[in-house]
């Protein structure tokens, strides 16, 4: 039996019919970009998330260089950041111009709450969250914090579709959420896609302009914006996936219970979820310092799998002009060198996973 990492046939062919008839919807509207589908969309996605306002981009990483550049940071400014995420989440602060402080992650990979405040300086402007895997910061401490200090909150959300923290959904802590729909995500798109959401009506209105080259009516362009338009044909898939959201978050966390439950191999350490949080598990993230070798097992066994991440930003090639050294970040590092992603994705067979657990048991 072949499995993969991550396929995502399986979920179009569960609500093939839907997503056929809107595409051929679409196309013969003769309306393609900004149309019924992305107001639809916005107007849903942001009533998903309880947020009063959501815009659609045209990816995860426009939605948080627009979002950390409307928020008047740029050069001399400081974000902190967590060191285990994805490279992304640190484009959108440099792209602007701002320097990324690196804090290391709790044993849910997500940003230690209790190791923030020492990173904070003068120049320090905001904190970005990333939900990592579908799980949750502690966003009590979290925004106690921003409060205390002035500073701005941003969650990175582009894994954490309908994650819960004592029931409110990631994405509406701070003063901006911006997510991803890039086809491998809960919620995704057939194709590269966006958003931010906001309680914030200026914020909102401000993206809605800059996203479309500045300009709130067409040839009257008030600031320096960006083609960063979400396309009515994705909007409009999104719509169909958005309305099975709750079907696909249950179906996620039955495969990650049964993960759990199944795993009997010693030397994997498991991943935990947060108290009064509900993980929305993106990824099942298991740890080991015999990676290569449980990669390599399960490989001949047909079984992918795949490491988020196996660099972290920190020593990127791309970021080596930020001087930091290997040893740094050694929560990060050592995260690094022992993650692995097992396969998790919609419309998973329950023999696949059986599969899996009996070789994965089996590792020895």
């Amino acid at each position: 039996m072949k499995i993969m990492p991550n396929r995502m046939d399986y979920g179009f062919f569960k609500y093939q019919d839907e997503f056929e008839q809107k595409v051929l919807s679409v196309l013969r509207s003769g309306r393609y970009v900004l149309g019924d589908e992305v107001a639809c969309f916005e107007k849903s996605f942001a009533a998903y998330t309880g947020a009063a306002y959501s815009v659609g981009l045209a990816s995860g990483l426009d939605a948080l260089w627009i979002a950390v550049r409307l928020l008047g940071i740029g050069p001399g400014d400081e974000v902190i950041v967590q060191g285990n995420t994805y490279i992304a989440s640190v484009m959108g602060i440099t792209i602007n111009g701002a320097l990324p402080v690196f804090v290391e992650p709790d044993v849910y990979y997500q940003l230690d709450a209790d190791k923030i405040e020492e990173k904070i300086t003068k120049n320090t402007k905001a904190v970005m969250v990333v939900h990592l895997y579908g799980q949750v910061a502690d966003m009590d401490k979290i925004t106690r914090l921003c409060q205390k200090h002035g500073l701005k909150l941003i969650e990175d959300c582009a894994q954490s579709h309908g994650a819960l923290y004592k029931g409110k959904m990631t994405g509406t802590f701070g003063d901006v959420g911006c997510f991803s729909f890039y086809p491998s995500k809960n919620l995704g798109a057939f194709g590269d896609a966006g958003a931010i959401v906001t309680n914030n009506a200026c914020l909102a209105e401000n993206a809605r302009v800059f996203r479309n080259y500045g300009s709130e009516k067409r040839y009257y362009n008030k600031v320096v914006g960006a083609n960063s338009r979400l396309d009515e044909i994705q909007a409009g898939l999104l719509n169909i996936r958005l309305a099975h959201m709750a079907e696909i978050t249950a179906e996620r966390r039955l495969l990650a219970d049964r993960y759990s439950a199944g795993i009997t191999a010693k030397d994997l350490v498991l991943p935990m979820e947060r108290e009064c949080t509900q993980s929305v598990w993106h990824q099942y993230v298991i740890r080991t310092g015999r990676r290569q070798e449980l990669m390599d097992y399960l490989a001949k066994r047909e079984i992918g799998t795949l490491i988020h991440y196996p660099i972290p930003p920190h020593l990127a090639q791309a970021y080596a002009g930020l001087g930091h050294k290997r040893g740094e970040l050694p929560v990060t590092e050592e995260y690094a060198a022992t993650v692995l992603s097992l396969p998790m994705y919609t419309g998973m067979r329950v023999e696949e996973q059986q599969y899996i657990l009996e070789c994965l048991n089996s590792f020895s």
